[in-house]
């Protein structure tokens, strides 16, 4: 697609595949791997959690928050249970193209964990409670986090992180 960055760009990860997916108007941590297995262990549902920062619409209630605890009807499934809380404000860069604002519309950052990863989902969960997201980043799954690694950087895995994921096999 033009204008769109693909992993051919970056010969470093010539072979690798990407594990999971993050959506077009989603940012942050994608896994590579060039071992079957890998995708395998982490995309398998209820076994690795992965930690999503969705910047929102409204400060939700307490009540919200529970509910995204408890799952979430979103008509085709419920998902299990999430750990939610709200955070404050991350130093990130601008996001582009940026995010739509409405100036008499707040905004809030939710940090929201799932061990399942269906299509959309935190959009879908945080839209379904009233609460649209306006910006999404992937920042962990398990143990491999995103740090300060900028758009487009990449980095080998750690001996742990190498240890942790062969135990998933």
């Amino acid at each position: 697609m033009p204008g769109k960055r693909t992993l051919l760009e970056f010969p470093a990860l010539a072979g690798g595949r990407a594990v999971g997916r993050l959506d077009e108007d989603s940012e942050g941590l994608l896994v590579i791997s060039s071992w079957p297995w890998v995708q395998t262990a982490l995309t398998r549902p209820g076994k690795v959690e992965k930690v999503y920062w969705a910047q929102i619409e409204r400060q939700p209630s307490q009540q919200t928050l529970q509910q995204w605890r408890q799952g979430v009807s979103l008509g085709d499934f419920t998902t299990s249970p999430a750990r939610a809380q709200m955070m404050p404000d991350p130093p990130l860069d601008p996001r582009v193209p940026p995010i739509r604002r409405r100036l008499s519309v707040s905004t809030a950052w939710l940090e929201l964990a799932l061990k399942e990863g269906k299509n959309r989902q935190v959009r879908r969960m945080t839209a379904a409670l009233g609460h649209p997201t306006l910006r999404l980043l992937r920042v962990a799954v398990g143990p491999l986090l995103l740090g300060g690694l900028s758009a487009g950087q990449a980095r080998p895995t750690t001996g742990p992180e190498m240890d942790w994921l062969k135990s998933l096999r």
